[in-house]
């Protein structure tokens, strides 16, 4: 892609002024919108911190304390705006522990630019101090990336990186400069890319695979939605609503698409996948039509591929050729941008209710109520359960916040027990599942969207990976909501190693140190929950303060997180206990 030629949107006012690389890079991201940059300096990208130090008040620059929490904050940022979000570090090390959060929004399809300094371009090759070759490195994993050695690139590279990490299916896109393209002089000119030769990000919608998946969605019998974050990043909400209202067809959602459709619409079914509800996962090979919404057909999602949907002509509403047939095979496959795709077909789709087959969804809820959720929610034992400070919060927050959670057990009672009435509510680690994710993600969120709450909700495990972000809420008092679901174990892992390997606890014990403490060391009020009359108002105060605010609850130890498909296992093999 090095070699792909752009065409340009012209200002008639556009005139050249010579400045330096540096300052030239300043100047691309304030033309491109940005205005918030996460990041920690270093030599090879020294330059460009001094150009963002005379700029400051146009273009905030928020030093995180870590390189990975400086790339995830700007995937929570990103991922709470719907803007693209932009992360920098240095060479060496500071590019290479940008890699995880790269590749964190790479597979989540995350809009997001990375920029990294370099050595001089005559040092290149030469293992000079601090150089890496992160093109090489990060190429698998970023929609593009590209090293700039001539200050005259900047301009044209800049633009492109914005359009590709923004346009079709989002992604991440780095650019890498050198030290002396940093300090080059040159006459800068700014335009926004509009397009380029060879790649289409929105295929053109088929008018006949429109009507055909018409055709067949009227005359389907026990239909079946499963919507995912393509959704949220097409801006498709009130097509899906109208859509899904007209068709009356269940709908349920992947861990990326929860929020794309209120929590408690009447046909919203609940979530899919290794830790979904019972009844969506179950009635997948029950359904005569399974109906893919910006969704890619991940392995969490279908379980044993040879016996997923078997029974069902499916249709695949994408915006990504690769994704079409990757993993299941489409029926239909419609191509494009989902909020035309489901905005053209809705005058095609038949008014109808379906609500015997949708009678089928509730009474298989009613089983998972009882014999899973009753007891996460409303639990009659002593322990706390992660379940029930997910009830607490929302009653605390009306269903309003964002929730930015981290990976492991409390992610899936996250994603399963949030309420959501908006959109772009729900942030984590999907594809991935980078611990660690959610602390930093939070405070970008957060700083993305002053107007609403957020609250990260982490296990022990994962929030040690990235604790020193504290000292980021300490410096830039962002007023975030931090919960630690504390059990002293690698919950998830522990889970599996219960279930699947004898209770043989290899490596899962944790020993944790005084959280609260920490905290105040950071100067964020804390407190510690180890008893249920306590919960309630806690939760309360936390969400009632105008700071950032620690909350520790123990939970306990070896609870488990249900309905769960095994491994490998059909979606119909889907246990309860």
């Amino acid at each position: 892609m090095e070699t792909l030629k752009a065409k340009k949107i012209k200002d008639e006012k556009a005139s050249t002024v010579k400045m330096s690389g540096a300052e030239a890079v300043i100047h691309c991201l304030l033309a491109e919108g940005a205005n918030l940059v996460y990041g920690y300096p270093g030599g090879a990208i020294m330059p460009i911190y001094d150009e963002l130090y005379k700029f400051q008040d146009q273009l905030h620059h928020v030093l995180t304390r870590h390189e990975q929490g400086a790339v995830h904050a700007a995937q929570g940022f990103a991922r709470a705006t719907g803007k693209v979000g932009v992360a920098m570090a240095t060479s060496g090390p500071g590019a290479t522990n940008l890699v995880t959060g790269i590749a964190d929004a790479q597979i989540d399809s995350t809009p997001l630019v990375c920029i990294t300094g370099q050595v001089a371009r005559h040092l290149l090759g030469s293992d000079a101090f601090q150089e890496t070759d992160i093109v090489g490195i990060s190429t698998p994993v970023t929609k593009w990336n590209y090293q700039i050695t001539d200050a005259e690139e900047i301009p044209d590279i800049i633009a492109k990186a914005f359009y590709i990490a923004r346009s079709g299916r989002p992604g991440a896109v780095l650019i890498d400069i050198t030290k002396n393209a940093q300090v080059q002089e040159f006459e800068f000119s700014y335009d926004k890319c509009l397009a380029i030769r060879s790649y289409n990000p929105k295929p053109e919608i088929a008018k006949s695979k429109l009507e055909q998946a018409a055709e067949i969605i009227n005359n389907a019998k026990k239909p079946m939605i499963v919507f995912g974050q393509g959704i949220i990043l097409g801006e498709a909400e009130a097509e899906l609503k109208a859509f899904i209202e007209k068709a009356g067809i269940p709908s349920a959602w992947t861990i990326l698409g929860v929020s794309a459709l209120p929590t408690e619409h009447h046909l919203n079914v609940g979530m899919v996948g290794m830790h979904g509800n019972y009844a969506p996962n179950l009635l997948t090979n029950e359904c005569d039509v399974l109906i893919a919404l910006g969704m890619r057909f991940d392995d969490r999602v279908t379980g044993d591929l040879n016996t997923y949907a078997k029974q069902a002509k499916v249709l695949h509403f994408e915006i990504d050729p690769a994704e079409i047939d990757k993993n299941v095979k489409a029926d239909v496959a419609v191509l494009g941008d989902v909020k035309e795709s489901l905005a053209q077909i809705l005058p095609l789709i038949e008014k109808k209710s379906h609500e015997s087959w949708l009678s089928v969804f509730k009474e298989k809820h009613a089983i998972e109520f009882d014999k899973v959720i009753k007891n996460d929610l409303f639990p009659e034992k002593e322990g706390l359960t992660m379940g029930e400070v997910l009830h607490q919060i929302n009653k605390a927050s009306g269903g309003d916040a964002i929730i930015v959670s981290d990976v492991g057990q409390h992610q899936m009672f996250a994603c399963r027990y949030a309420k959501f009435n908006q959109t772009k509510s729900n942030i984590t680690s999907g594809g991935l599942g980078t611990m660690g994710f959610a602390l930093p993600a939070a405070i970008g969120a957060k700083m993305g969207r002053m107007d609403r709450e957020v609250v990260a909700i982490i296990g022990d495990g994962g929030y040690q990976m990235t604790i020193q972000e504290l000292g980021t809420i300490f410096q830039t008092k962002v007023p975030v909501k931090i919960v630690v679901l504390n059990n002293e174990f690698l919950g998830m892992v522990r889970q599996w190693q219960q279930l699947f390997f004898d209770k043989r606890y290899a490596s899962t014990v944790m020993t944790n140190p005084d959280f609260v403490k920490i905290a105040e060391g950071y100067s964020i009020e804390a407190k510690r929950v180890t008893k249920r009359e306590d919960l309630e108002s806690t939760v309360q105060e936390m969400l009632a303060s105008k700071d950032a605010y620690f909350l520790e609850v123990c939970v306990e130890k070896e609870d488990n997180v249900f309905p769960m498909v095994p491994t490998g296992a059909s979606v119909s093999d889907v246990r309860l206990s």
